[in-house]
């Protein structure tokens, strides 16, 4: 990933590294409040050689000799000889164990300097401590290095600073906690943000549709909040963005194949809830004010909306016409004033893909052919269902409508394979529901003249419903 992919991502996942970094403060701010605040008092010991012999020689050699030693008084300072006499001394409650647990030493690099350090919970304790250890340690090297009981110990501790009284604890540390706190919410924000993002098969953009399926985009329509309840853009809102990109999918849909324009053209996806429906009303729409004679045919005879989302009755229709019980002149409908004409359903089949298949319906396709320019077929799902590929099988071609951030790439993949074993041709794909602002933003209004009329939403026609398949 690029750098411009990070900051696409971070405008994206915002919510979420936000949350991570609002929990991981959270904990950080409550790690602080529980934590009981612990005060450290800090002396230093000056290790010398007693010696008689003060040329540089001798000095260097003594020098010498003190570091070595200072090496391994840090480890005695906290060992039970002088945490036990401590312990003695003071009269305290605690264990030398216990004691030992708090005190720290350190010898500072290439010096003779020993640092010890008593934490505790109250300051004035940590101080006293502090003091009763560096004195006890003192008592103990001299002992230590006592070559015998009447020679004096070659080694000798000075204090050089007195035990401090600290004045503030040294944990919790609240502004380093916190900003640990913020800095691993950031990083596991981001994290989740990245995984999120590779773990996503779904496809976001025309051109990853474009890779995926092998044939043209034919265009990407915006996500619009308001489709549900008004899904014939075209009709209601002429001059709006995605009235304008469905007529990019008519000029598209027209420039396929040059040599022989599709006629017949099933519109399908791969799952419910693309949007299949909408846009096979809407491209519907736009041919017929192109001037071409449309016919729209619900084919899909299981849930059918067709009917429903343009006003129309549904009760009589395909499969009326399949048994023979009516004749196409009595079921087609005329919408509107345009050249466009609508054949609905029927009463829902047992046998939906035995009906579509049939003798029946390829005649009845041929005599639509002779009534109109274009025949749009809404079909069902490809993954569900057989009734598409059968349908696709016995027209020009196929449009699949893919919905952006949610059809994944392995559905995509088994909707194609599903129409290439049938032998039925992929004339392109739709990119629908496509974000309009924020990082994925897809389309674009231009400002030339785009907008509703008169600032707000044209009514919808008689009898007309709404919805989106």
């Amino acid at each position: 990933m690029e750098l411009r992919d990070y900051l696409r991502l971070v405008r994206k996942q915002w919510m979420l590294i936000i949350c991570c970094t609002t929990v991981t403060v959270g904990i950080a701010a409550l790690v602080v409040l529980r934590t009981t605040p612990t005060y450290a008092s800090q002396t230093t010991l000056f290790l010398s050689m007693t010696q008689s012999d003060n040329t540089p020689a001798g000095a260097y050699q003594g020098g010498l000799f003190s570091q070595q030693r200072a090496a391994s008084y840090a480890d005695l300072v906290r060992g039970e000889a002088v945490t036990r006499a401590v312990v003695q001394d003071l009269g305290l409650s605690m264990s030398p164990a216990t004691l030992g647990g708090k005190i720290g030493a350190r010898v500072l690099p290439e010096t003779v300097l020993l640092e010890i350090t008593v934490t505790d919970t109250d300051p004035t304790r940590s101080q006293r401590l502090t003091s009763a250890v560096a004195e006890e340690f003192k008592t103990f090297v001299q002992e230590l290095e006592r070559p015998s009981p009447d020679q004096p110990s070659p080694i000798r501790a000075t204090t050089i600073d007195t035990p401090t009284l600290p004045g503030a604890p040294v944990t919790p540390n609240p502004s380093r906690t916190i900003s640990l706190g913020l800095l691993a919410g950031l990083v596991l924000g981001m994290g989740i943000a990245v995984l999120r993002e590779v773990l996503d098969t779904s496809v976001k953009s025309a051109e990853a549709l474009t890779a995926r399926t092998g044939a043209p985009n034919l265009g990407v329509i915006a996500h619009d909040s308001d489709a549900q309840t008004n899904p014939l853009v075209v009709h209601i809102e002429p001059r709006s963005p995605r009235a304008e990109a469905f007529r990019q999918l008519r000029t598209n849909l027209q420039f396929v194949d040059v040599d022989r324009h599709p006629k017949r053209i099933v519109v399908t996806s791969s799952v419910p809830s693309e949007g299949k429906t909408t846009t096979t009303c809407n491209l519907g729409l736009t041919l017929a004010q192109a001037g071409q004679r449309v016919m729209l045919v619900e084919g899909d005879i299981r849930r059918p909306r067709l009917a429903e989302y343009l006003g129309l009755e549904g009760g009589v229709g395909l499969t009326n016409i399949l048994i023979g019980r009516v004749s196409p002149d009595d079921a087609i409908q005329p919408w509107g004033d345009l050249p466009l004409q609508v054949l609905a359903s029927g009463p829902l089949p047992p046998n939906p893909s035995e009906l579509l298949q049939s003798r029946a319906m390829q005649h009845l396709l041929r005599e639509l052919d002779d009534r109109a320019d274009v025949v749009l077929i809404d079909a069902p799902p490809l993954l569900p269902v057989t009734d598409a590929a059968l349908l696709a099988r016995m027209s020009d071609g196929a449009v699949l409508v893919v919905r952006h951030g949610k059809t994944g790439t392995d559905q995509l993949e088994t909707a194609i394979g599903n129409l290439a074993k049938v032998d039925a041709r992929l004339l392109g794909s739709v990119l629908n529901m496509a974000p309009s602002r924020g990082p994925d933003a897809m389309t674009y209004g231009y400002g030339y003249g785009y907008g509703v009329e008169g600032g707000r939403r044209r009514s919808r026609a008689p009898g007309e419903t709404v919805g989106v398949t």
